[in-house]
C-alpha cells in the first residue's frame, strides 16, 4: 500500500499542471499521484495521460465529464489506494523537502502501530506577482512530534484555521465520515477541512512547510470579484458546514466544538460580507435567509457567543454599517494574505 495517495483535480490546467506533478514524481515508491481530468477543453487530458505513460506504476489519470472541484475530491476519494490521501490543487504544489520528511514520519509513525488519523503541516501562501510569501504554521497551537487528541490543542487565531492545504487524513476515514461533496460547486475544501474533524481521534503535527497555495490569478475562486460571483456556491458550502455541527454536546471534545463554532463564524461572516459588498435587494434577502436558516436548524449554534459576535459587526444598520463591514473585510484581507 501507498503511503499518501495525491488527488490533482485539473480542469484547463494545461498551462500549470506540470509544476504541480512534477513535485510529486520524486517520491513514486511512496506515493500515489491521481490526476482527475475534470472534463478540460485544452491539452489537460493529453498531458495527464503522458505524465501515465511514462510512470505507470504510480501516476493513474481518470478522465470524467465536468463535475466541478468537488466531484473531483470525490473522484480521487473513491478511487485512493494510500493509506492516507491529500488533495493538491493544479495550480499550487508541494515541497519537496517538506513531503520527504511527512513520508519519513508517517512511515515511522505506521511501523510502530500509531498511525494518527490526521497529519497536520504548514502551507505557504505565494503571491507570485508581489514576489510575496507567507508562512501558516500551528506551533503555538499544537505540542510537536508527538501523538495528541483536540484536548491537547490550544487557542486558534482567526488567521491560522485548518485549511485543506494543511491536512492530510487517513483514506478510510474519509469513507467513514460520508465525505461526499456537492458538485459544480466552488470552496468545498472547507467541507474538506471541517466535515471529518469530529471522527479525528489522533493527529500529529509536523512543523514543516509541504503545500504551496497560489494566490494571484485572475480567474481564481478566491479572487474578490470572483467570489461576488460565486456567492450562491459560497451559501450553499456554509449551509452544508452547518449541518456539520449540532449544539449541544454532538462533538465529544469542548475544544474541537468551540474551533467548530469559530470557523463557522467566520464562514457566515465572509457570507454575510460579500452579500453586503454585493447590495442588491436579493442578495439582502439571501442574508436574511441564510442566518434564519441557521436559526431554524440550531437555535444554540445561533447564539453562540463568538457568532452573536461577529453577527452584530457584520449587521451594523444603514450604509454607514455597510460601509464599516466591508472596511473590517478589506482590513482583514490585508493582515491575513488571503484574496
Amino acid at each position: 500500500m501507498r503511503t499518501i495517495s495525491f488527488a490533482i483535480p485539473c480542469y484547463n490546467s494545461a498551462s500549470y499542471m506540470e509544476r504541480c506533478i512534477d513535485t510529486l514524481l520524486p517520491f513514486g515508491n511512496d506515493v500515489e499521484i491521481i490526476i482527475v481530468d475534470d472534463g478540460s477543453t485544452d491539452d489537460t487530458g493529453k498531458i495527464a495521460d503522458h505524465y501515465a505513460e511514462q510512470y505507470p506504476d504510480f501516476v493513474r489519470v481518470i478522465h470524467q465529464e465536468n463535475g466541478g472541484h468537488g466531484e473531483a475530491v470525490n473522484t480521487g476519494i473513491k478511487n485512493a489506494s494510500g493509506l492516507y490521501f491529500k488533495v493538491v490543487d493544479s495550480d499550487d504544489w508541494i515541497d519537496e523537502q517538506g513531503l520527504a520528511k511527512v513520508l519519513q514520519t508517517l512511515k515511522t509513525l505506521v511501523t510502530d502501530n500509531s498511525a494518527p488519523d490526521m497529519m497536520v503541516c504548514n502551507y505557504i501562501y505565494e503571491k507570485l506577482a508581489e514576489g510575496t510569501r507567507h508562512v501558516i504554521n500551528y506551533n503555538n497551537v499544537f505540542p510537536r512530534q508527538q501523538i495528541f487528541g483536540w484536548d491537547d490543542m490550544k487557542r486558534f487565531h482567526p488567521w491560522k484555521y485548518l485549511l485543506m492545504h494543511s491536512l492530510i487524513y487517513k483514506t478510510q476515514l474519509l469513507h467513514e465520515c460520508g465525505l461526499k461533496l456537492p458538485k459544480h460547486t466552488f470552496y468545498v475544501d472547507n467541507i474538506v477541512a471541517y466535515q471529518p474533524l469530529p471522527f479525528v481521534k489522533t493527529i500529529y503535527y509536523l512543523d514543516v512547510d509541504l503545500y504551496h497555495y497560489f494566490i494571484g490569478r485572475q480567474d481564481q475562486s478566491v479572487n474578490e470579484s470572483v467570489m461576488l460571483k460565486r456567492i450562491d456556491q459560497q451559501l450553499l458550502v456554509t449551509r452544508i458546514m452547518i449541518g456539520c455541527h449540532r449544539l449541544p454536546g454532538s462533538i465529544a471534545s469542548k475544544k474541537l466544538s468551540s474551533y467548530m463554532l469559530g470557523y463557522l463564524a467566520i464562514m457566515m461572516t465572509i457570507c454575510t460580507v460579500f452579500l453586503r459588498i454585493s447590495g442588491t435587494q436579493e442578495d439582502i434577502k439571501k442574508e436574511k435567509e441564510l442566518w434564519s436558516f441557521l436559526i431554524s436548524c440550531d437555535n444554540g449554534l445561533y447564539r453562540h457567543a463568538l457568532i452573536r459576535f461577529l453577527r452584530m459587526v457584520t449587521t451594523l444598520p444603514g450604509n454607514s454599517g455597510n460601509k464599516i463591514t466591508v472596511g473590517l473585510y478589506n482590513i482583514a484581507r490585508k493582515v491575513y494574505k488571503f484574496n
